[in-house]
């Protein structure tokens, strides 16, 4: 019965180390997400301009890609145009749920905001690629390619966690 029972529970262990190599190779583990912080789409116009207005002025945002002749420029569009604004303010502010607010006019989200010419910084293009809130949920169209280091590393730790243990039960 005992070497049974090792057998079981190394199966177990083995599963679990599967799995959690998988999950590593998939992006998750942990990593650091991708998020871009963009103007929410129920937002209301007259809130929407006024914000823009502050980001672009005493907030200190980039706002000549959303210029005349910008690669961002889309008179039209003003969820669009706020959005590159408020992202690049939140880039530049600490990367927290409170340099993304715009009086609640602003959202974060892991769904890539970049459009034809114009391309959206993430969280992880702005140095650090720390975030001082929850996390956003999985994303679907985020690139997660520059995270695959420290996924490796979150993978490999959780492998050696499951040897070491199996190591234990076994002497």
């Amino acid at each position: 019965m005992g070497s049974r029972s090792f057998a079981v529970t190394l199966i177990s262990l083995l599963s679990s180390l599967i799995v959690s190599a998988s999950v590593a190779a998939q992006g998750g583990g942990g990593g650091p997400r991708e998020l871009w912080c963009v103007a929410k789409n129920n937002a209301e116009d007259a809130a929407l301009q006024s914000a823009l207005d502050w980001a672009c002025g005493a907030g200190g945002a980039d706002c000549g890609p959303i210029q005349t002749g910008g690669p961002c420029y889309d008179a039209s569009d003003l969820q669009r145009t706020a959005s590159f604004a408020f992202n690049d303010y939140f880039l530049k502010h600490g990367l927290s749920e409170d340099s993304c607010d715009f009086s609640n006019t602003a959202a974060l989200t892991s769904l890539n905001p970049s459009h034809n010419n114009c391309k959206f910084r993430s969280s992880l293009t702005a140095g650090t690629g720390n975030f001082s809130g929850p996390a956003a949920a999985g994303s679907d169209n985020a690139d997660l390619t520059s995270s695959n280091s420290i996924t490796r590393r979150w993978g490999w730790g959780s492998i050696a966690v499951h040897l070491i243990f199996a190591i234990r039960i076994l002497f």
